[in-house]
């Protein structure tokens, strides 16, 4: 997916969980393709760095250190994009809170409370705020599935993610007709530091580069 190259008429792309993995590899492609980026994550570290690879391209993007799961926050961030850009082109969801694996019988009640305030809160809090902004500019919302729901020791983070999904899928459904476009995507496996954290000593010779799945994911919208 490629625009124009002029910064006047570029269009704004917002990426959640922007500081690492895919969503990283993400805004830095939609960087290159034209679009100004606006890059949300908690880790201002990883921010500064995407920013680097961004200029570096020639792209542009601002950078915003904020926690999705922060309501206050994420009502101050659709103000501002409503204030200054008036419309968003793009919104794609990367961030996820991955839990530790755990048997179901004994998932920490704070590994749940992150799981659920990242992985599902957080989607029902930004869908509402971002929706009018989508529609404004015929907007599209990618979403990245991973569909672990109902595998062993992945309870936590399976059943979050999974509900996070179908609230896409409901969403989807609702805005086929008037918009905003809802796109669901499957990522192949890659080798970020998530999946080592799921799944230690795997040969990681066989997984995606990250920078690579984006360029396929994005080229697919």
């Amino acid at each position: 997916m490629t625009v124009a190259s002029d910064p006047t008429t570029k269009p704004l792309a917002l990426v959640t969980g922007a500081s690492r993995g895919l969503g990283f590899a993400l805004a830095a492609a939609l960087a290159e393709a034209g679009w100004h980026v606006l890059a949300v994550a908690r880790t201002s570290g990883g921010l500064e760095e995407l920013d680097d690879r961004i200029q570096a391209a020639g792209g542009s993007a601002t950078l915003a250190p904020m926690d999705v799961t922060d309501d206050k926050a994420m009502a101050h961030l659709a103000a501002s994009i409503a204030h200054r850009w008036g419309k968003l082109g793009l919104w794609v969801h990367a961030a996820i809170h991955a839990a530790p694996l755990s048997p179901a019988g004994h998932i920490a009640a704070k590994d749940m409370d992150k799981s659920i305030a990242c992985n599902l809160r957080a989607t029902a809090t930004l869908t509402p705020l971002l929706e009018p902004l989508l529609r404004a500019a015929e907007g599209t919302a990618l979403f990245l599935d991973d569909p672990r729901g109902g595998e062993k020791f992945f309870g936590a983070y399976g059943a979050t993610k999974a509900a996070q999904i179908a609230l896409a899928r409901s969403w989807q459904a609702e805005t086929a007709k008037i918009g905003p476009r809802v796109v669901i995507e499957t990522p192949r496996p890659m080798a970020t530091a998530t999946r080592a954290r799921f799944f230690p000593g795997e040969d990681r010779a066989s997984l995606a580069d990250i920078h690579e799945e984006a360029a396929r994911l994005l080229a697919a919208l």
